[in-house]
């Protein structure tokens, strides 16, 4: 049995909206969850916040039942897995813990005071994982005494249903400690991806390009904001949904988005300019599925029966969305 599936509890330090996010998500996949709420208040305080957590997990835990997620019943058992501790007896919980995720304000200052009296409590080889946006695992390493167990783990809201968590590593981060902390995840049913300690993630750094390049359209009169989400919803997103973006290049071609970065460029602004790896794989005859190489290597894959089962994915998003194509459908519209 490896170290992930003998944990049984998972703690969360910080039990605002997103440490109760995931301990949602823990509690859901059938393990028991502990939040540890380091805020210094009263006894009443605490009392009047953990009330009001549980009446919002308790809300996200009806609109599962109403879409048909779990029964009634099994939401109880969900939120009777999850437990709430003071900082008076944070450090107690912590004495037991395999795995911490951190969800403290994004404060510098905060991590790196959360960070320390973490540490003071924990095991020596319990891995912390911080699910920081704005700050660098080698930032939060900064303040470690032990910068091997330190790891950053981005979730994106809602963090009980979106799969996808970014694992963030440096150097310094033992392997093991990767290991267990995406052993975890993926064992709760997310899909952890791991990347450089690196500003923006991969999500955020592309969407924040994505949104903001939406919003220059709304300003320069392209299209009305109704009409720009219309097109990303029934367009670019449900095509990204089946094919990621490097796979989309190789699927078109990487020629396509060569000549198109440099039109755009060059009509709107030199942001738009092939990125250098476009540029080296045009040089080197790396055009995706034609050539069989791209950002993928096709050698020894069996090209009609991939493009069969992307064709066959994206029509099924397209049935469940009530967006697919209908035979005879204008004939229909008329009867």
């Amino acid at each position: 049995m490896s170290a992930a599936q003998s944990i049984d509890r998972v703690h969360m330090v910080g039990a605002g909206r997103m440490g109760q996010g995931i301990a949602l998500a823990v509690a859901f996949a059938g393990l028991h969850a502990t939040l540890i709420d380091v805020k210094v208040r009263s006894g009443a305080e605490h009392d009047a916040f953990v009330r009001k957590a549980r009446a919002s997990i308790g809300d996200q835990l009806q609109s599962l039942t109403a879409l048909g997620r779990l029964t009634a019943d099994q939401a109880t058992h969900v939120l009777e897995r999850i437990d709430f501790v003071d900082r008076e007896h944070g450090a107690a919980a912590l004495s037991e813990a395999t795995v911490v995720f951190e969800a403290v304000p994004e404060v510098l200052e905060v991590k790196a005071e959360a960070l320390q009296w973490m540490e003071s409590a924990l095991r020596e080889h319990a891995v912390i994982a911080s699910t920081t946006s704005t700050f660098l695992v080698t930032q939060l390493q900064a303040f470690s005494a032990r910068p091997g167990r330190i790891i950053n783990a981005h979730w994106l809201n809602p963090a009980h249903l979106i799969p996808l968590v970014e694992v963030s590593r440096s150097d310094a981060t033992h392997a093991d400690a990767v290991a267990l902390t995406t052993d975890l995840l993926t064992r709760i049913g997310k899909r952890p991806i791991v990347c450089a300690p690196s500003a923006g993630y991969i999500v955020p750094r592309i969407q924040a390009l994505a949104m903001n390049e939406a919003a220059r359209m709304v300003e320069e009169g392209v299209a009305s904001a109704e009409d720009i989400d219309t097109a990303i919803r029934t367009g670019f997103g449900l095509r990204f949904a089946v094919l990621g973006l490097l796979e989309f290049i190789d699927w078109g071609g990487c020629d396509i988005l060569f000549y198109a970065s440099h039109y755009l460029a060059r009509e709107i602004a030199p942001r738009f300019e092939p990125a250098r790896a476009v540029i080296d794989n045009m040089e080197q005859g790396r055009d995706g599925l034609r050539t069989r190489k791209g950002f993928y290597d096709y050698a020894n894959v069996d090209v009609p029966d991939y493009v069969h089962r992307r064709v066959q994915s994206f029509g099924a998003l397209l049935d469940h969305l009530g967006l697919a194509p209908e035979f005879d459908g204008a004939l229909r519209k008329l009867a």
